[in-house]
This record gives C-alpha cells, structure tokens and sequence, in this order.
C-alpha cells in the first residue's frame, strides 16, 4: 500500500483538484476513454465516501452500547442483532452520532482546524494508552500470550481452505489502508497543494502501516486465549478486553477516548467526501447538481454537507429491518475505492505510462514496476472484500458487495452514455488538463492554479 499510495501520490501533485479521484482516473485514461472511466469511479468514489460516514456512526455506537455488556445489564429482549429492540438503540444512537459529525462540519473554516488538531491530539492519546496503560493491565491480570500464539498460532472460523482463510484476515485490515486520497479531495483548499496533498497521501499511509502494524503486534499478544476471546459478547469486544484488563473504570475512560475520536474522525471524513460530492455536482452529474455545487459566502460546500446527512441518516435506517442488510451496504464502501486505486494503476501502465512529468513525485524509472505492483496488491485486497466470510454461503452470509459495486458501475455507464459530452469531461478540457500536467512546474505553484482553473471553466455557471 506505500507502493500504491507513491502513484497516487504522483498523479495528485500534478492533478491537484477537488473531487480528485475520478479526475485521476481520467486524466490517467488518456483523452480517448477519459469520460467512460471518469464516470465510473464518480459513482464508485461517491458510494464509498458516502457510506463511509454511516459506518463509522455505527462503529461508535457500538464502542457505546458495549459498556452495557462490561456492567452486565440486562437489557430487554437480550444484546443482539436478532432484537429489534436492540437494533433500534443501535440506531438511535448512531444517528445522533451522525448529527454531532455533520454539524460539526458546519462550523466556521477558521476554527474547524481546530478539530483537526484536537482530533489528532485524541488520536494520539488513545495510541499512547493503548501501548503503556494496556499492557500494564494485562501484565497484571490475565497475562500477556506468548510469542509462540501470537506468530504461529491459526484458527479458522470461517469454514474456507485454510490458504483462503489466512487470506480473509486482509477483510480486517484492508479498511484501514484506504482513504488516503483524502488529502487530494481537499486540494483547492490546500496551500501549495501539489506539494502538500501529495505529500500527506505519503505520509498517511506510513503513519498508519508503521504505528498500525506494531499496535497489531501488540495487540495480539494484549488480547486474552481464545476460549475467553469467542465468549466475550458485546458488539465491540476490545471494550470488554479493556474492562478485563484495566477494571470497569480503566474501559470507560478507553471508551470514551475512542468514542470521541470516532466522532472526530467521521467529522473529517465528511470534510473529504463532502468535496468529493461537489466536485462531482459541481460538473453536473448528480441529481439536483445545480443545487449541491453551490458554496456559501464562505467558500464551503455546505449543500454537499447536508446531501451526505440525508444520505447517511437515510442509510443508517436500514439497521431496523435487517442488520445484514445494512452490513451489506457498507461494506461496499471501502471495495469502490480499492478497485479506483488499482484501476489507475492499470491506466497509467497502460494508456498514460508518459505523462505527468512534472510532478513533485514522479517516480521515473520505477513508475512501470510501481505500477504493477499496485494493480496486482489491489486486486487481491479486492478479491477478499467481495468474497463471503462464511462457507459453505447462504442468504443470510452471501457478501452482497460485489452486487452493490455492479449496479453503481453499471449507473455509471448509463450516466457516460446518457449526460452529453459538453456537460462534463469535454474532450478538450481533458486535453488542456493533460497538457498543464506536463508542464514545468515554475516553483510558485502556479501549474495547481492552472489545473484548476481548466477543470472550472466549463461549470462556472453552476457557482
């Protein structure tokens, strides 16, 4: 994933515009295959982003709720997703979730980069609780597995060959190694933008694989035997593993800390999708485009903001019938985006391997290899996020991923082929944006300005 998130990285330096991902693809796809691809990975990108948030409103309530399971309270009708009564919490909770993280993006620009830094003031703490007061606690009740459980140790409950099994643990992991595009969805607002979004691409994705892989490690060896892992039955176990190892109060605090940092983290993952969403308007080809590419006096795209409160409020009703069906929908929010990345990869190697010379970081010689290896690593991410968890598959396990990714790709090419050419993606804005790509970069970023200049010129009228 460094490899992956180096050519994006190269492209973002010289494509630094809002809604960047499906421009990349474009742009990447040469000026003959431009609009197909661009429309598609519009509504991959879009579908991602936007479930993203109602997800993560989930994952929070769940931190939340699981504190009943720590103080064994009895709660009607049992905890579980076969209670209705149970779901209903479940949703109320994430709702309210929803509303804190939108309106917190409602807030005037100048203070929301105060979020930013209390948010990873928070994130921050939770790292540094988690490997010193964590292992404390462990080392003081349960104790800690051994190196033999942690590296060797397998156990397959899936019911898949034990190869595809091991393979499925990327199912876990493959969520945090993707949204580091972030940083280009938000390169209008960014000072010298094609050296700071490339650059925080990078960075991300180092920070996260570095400091994620060694909280793994540590993790695992901080979590207790199996017997006691699989008995545990809260909706987010890690809160029971934190009142087993630091007491009732120790999880609370825990708790807390990544409650309010989920909070956070939605709130600027909502700052990243709301860009992508009015970049996408902005070109006209949602619904009601007109409307959510507009921005306030203040220069934010507050219509957008609330396009992602209906959709995820909407969104998150689905847990009330049927708590799968609400699994299914989010869990194609992460597989569009995987799929986006290896997709550029695959068009720059194959239709654009030239271009794009004047990026901050062109990787040269190593483009075509870096390439590869990005097409090949994001097909097999891709591969386990559609694949079912559960074997032999039924109704109730089948992984509906890969029929919701069908059915958005296919409203993307109905919309490439039903929107006009000179409503979006004109074959000489594609070839103006090419060539400002190429162009020596003069050392005041003055090419950023360019390119987002060309992408503008054609949907002014829609500001």
């Amino acid at each position: 994933m460094f490899i992956t998130a180096a050519v994006l990285a190269e492209i973002c330096s010289a494509l630094p515009l809002s809604g960047s991902i499906y421009i990349w693809t474009a742009e990447s796809a040469g000026p003959k295959y431009a609009r197909f691809f661009g429309f598609v990975v519009a509504w991959w990108s879009c579908t991602a982003w936007m479930t993203f948030a109602a997800g993560n409103c989930q994952t929070t309530a769940n931190y939340i709720v699981s504190q009943l399971a720590v103080w064994e309270v009895d709660f009607p009708g049992g905890i579980g997703n076969d209670n209705i009564k149970w779901r209903a919490l479940i949703w109320a909770i994430s709702e309210g979730i929803l509303m804190v993280a939108i309106a917190i993006n409602y807030l005037p620009p100048k203070w929301y980069s105060n979020v930013f830094r209390v948010s990873m003031a928070i994130y921050a703490l939770d790292f540094f609780l988690s490997v010193v007061w964590l292992p404390i606690g462990v080392s003081k009740t349960y104790g800690f597995r051994s190196a033999k459980d942690v590296f060797t140790l397998t156990y397959n409950g899936t019911g898949a060959p034990a190869g595809w099994n091991w393979m499925l643990s990327f199912l876990f992991t493959a969520g945090t190694m993707i949204g580091f595009d972030a940083s280009g969805h938000i390169a209008e607002e960014t000072k010298n933008a094609s050296v700071v979004a490339g650059r925080g691409i990078i960075t991300s994705v180092v920070a996260t694989g570095v400091l994620g892989f060694a909280t793994t490690i540590l993790f695992l060896f901080c979590t207790p035997d199996l017997d006691t892992l699989f008995s545990l039955g809260a909706p987010q176990p890690f809160v029971q593993i934190y009142a087993l190892a630091l007491g009732r109060g120790g999880s609370i605090v825990m708790t807390v800390i990544a409650s309010v940092g989920l909070i956070l983290s939605t709130s600027v993952a909502i700052v990243a999708a709301s860009r992508l969403i009015f970049a996408v308007a902005r070109d006209g080809v949602l619904p009601m485009s007109s409307w959510i590419g507009k921005v306030d006096a203040a220069k934010q795209p507050k219509n957008a903001v609330t396009v992602m409160f209906v959709f995820g409020a909407a969104l998150l009703c689905t847990i009330l019938p049927s708590q799968v069906a609400f699994t299914s929908l989010i869990s194609a929010g992460g597989i569009p985006t995987t799929a986006a990345y290896g997709l550029i990869a695959l068009l720059r190697l194959t239709m654009t391997p030239n271009d794009f010379t004047n990026s901050h970081f062109f990787l040269g010689r190593w483009r075509k290899p870096f390439y590869v290896a990005t097409v090949i690593f994001n097909a097999v991410v891709f591969a386990v996020q559609i694949s079912p968890f559960v074997f032999p598959t039924d109704a109730e396990t089948f992984n509906f991923s890969c029929v919701i990714l069908g059915t958005v790709t296919i409203c993307g090419i109905l919309s490439w082929y039903f929107i006009p050419e000179d409503k979006w993606l004109r074959r000489e804005q594609i070839m103006q944006q090419l060539r400002v790509a190429d162009e020596p970069y003069d050392g005041m970023g003055a090419e950023s300005a360019s390119v987002a200049e060309t992408h503008t010129s054609t949907s002014k009228r829609l500001d």
